[in-house]
């Protein structure tokens, strides 16, 4: 959506960067609530394929419990996504982040109270997670529709004007569009929406697939609950650390959509070059940066002791947390090129990079987990599923990066960052 926002803002096409907008929040609202609907219906199933039944029956009835809550949300987190890049497109980064931190810390004060003074377990952290992600949801449609203000005070409601404005020009509303649009005005977001939804499709599916087959580990070449729980546990830790370090990153990836597209809107390609170079350099510092964090806190002993004292999932935690440190420069290029790539609406191509990368994943799991040229050569004889699950994710990410940097250093192309010239 940010993108798409910007590039019509940036042309000085107010009417249709608002019409986006209005399509983006409806679009949010019949997918989630088709999202929450399938989440509900095959509750048991999906949880099934996730591997919960093997990681014992406790932990199938918090995960059901936790699911039945959760889909709830799904309106709410798709509305406030759209939202997010409805503003980010209007270079308005501020009120995003206050309404982001405001419902995290309601998120937060409800964990204390439902989880920490009433035993709610996971359903209490579900109810907490989406109680906040609705007051979210509703403050942004609110800023938007102009009935609060935004971060700079300068949102109204919709039928007053901007004294400061002598033309008298209405200010920014955007609200869900429920009107049947017509094919050609609908057509950019649905095929920009289609791809990114492919490309989350299956960014989630090799992230659940992971979790499965971590909670399908052996131990001893024996599955059993406490070592499926364990190695279950480990992988969620790892993969929380991961994806803290993600949305750092992402945030580079936040700028420089907007920025990228507003350069391309206004035909300025040095401007949009110069943001990508800038974006990828601070990108590197982040990530060595992100690395030497991570292998201080691994090295002190820190992280481990922080998230748990269970010396299974200790042991299991300590093999990924290399794997996790040194994965932070790849991660913080992976991120900021999507969002180079994203402001340059490269949608479909970055769709079908992303199932590339996933085949890539899937097949350098295969090879190391069921060929003797995995196991005995590459693994050096060490027989374990999560590591192995973890250097697939690697894979995945070092093919995400390799294809975002052939389209970055097209010639001609959307960037061009080398800026080369063609003869």
């Amino acid at each position: 959506t940010a993108p798409l926002v910007a590039n019509r803002r940036a042309a000085n096409d107010e009417l249709g960067a608002r019409l986006v907008g209005g399509q983006a929040l409806s679009l949010a609202i019949v997918l989630g609530t088709m999202l929450t609907v399938t989440l509900l219906i095959f509750q048991s199933p999906l949880l099934d394929l996730m591997g919960t039944s093997v990681t014992g029956p406790q932990a199938d009835f918090y995960a059901k419990q936790f699911l039945t809550v959760r889909a709830l949300a799904a309106p709410a987190v798709l509305l406030c996504s759209a939202s997010n890049g409805i503003m980010r497109g209007y270079l308005d980064t501020k009120t995003p982040t206050l309404i982001l931190v405001g419902s995290n810390f309601v998120n937060l004060l409800l964990d204390v109270v439902l989880v920490g003074q009433m035993g709610m377990g996971p359903q209490g952290a579900g109810i907490a997670t989406t109680v906040a992600e609705w007051i979210a949801a509703l403050c942004f449609l609110g800023v938007l529709s102009g009935k609060l203000p935004s971060a700079d005070g300068k949102n109204t409601r919709s039928d007053e004007l901007d004294n400061d404005n002598n033309s008298g020009e209405v200010l920014l509303t955007v609200a869900p569009v429920f009107d049947l649009p017509k094919w050609a005005d609908i057509r950019p977001l649905v095929v920009a929406s289609s791809a990114v939804f492919l490309r989350s499709i299956v960014l989630q599916v090799a992230m659940s697939s992971a979790a499965a087959m971590a909670a399908r580990s052996t131990t001893d070449g024996v599955v059993a609950a406490s070592g499926a729980s364990s190695s279950v546990a480990a992988h969620q830790v790892a993969l929380q650390l991961w994806l803290l370090c993600s949305f750092l990153c992402d945030a580079l990836a936040t700028a420089s959509q907007a920025l990228v597209a507003d350069g391309i809107g206004r035909g300025d390609a040095n401007a949009v070059r110069a943001v990508s170079q800038t974006v990828f350099k601070w990108g590197l510092l982040l990530g060595l940066t992100l690395s030497t964090c991570l292998w201080a806190g691994t090295a002190s002993g820190f992280l481990v002791d922080f998230f748990t004292s269970d010396e299974g999932t200790r042991e299991e935690l300590s093999k990924l947390l290399t794997i996790v440190i040194f994965a932070q420069p790849l991660n913080s290029f992976v991120f900021a090129a999507d969002g180079v790539l994203q402001g340059a609406e490269e949608f479909s191509y970055q769709a079908k990079s992303m199932a590339l990368s996933v085949v890539s994943a899937f097949g350098m799991f295969i090879i190391l987990e069921h060929t003797t040229f995995g196991q005995d050569i590459v693994l050096g004889g060490n027989d374990d599923t999560l590591v192995t699950v973890w250097y697939g994710l690697i894979t995945l990410q070092a093919m995400r990066g390799i294809t975002s940097l052939v389209k970055l250093l097209e010639a001609p192309g959307p960037i061009n960052l080398l800026d080369k010239q063609v003869l």
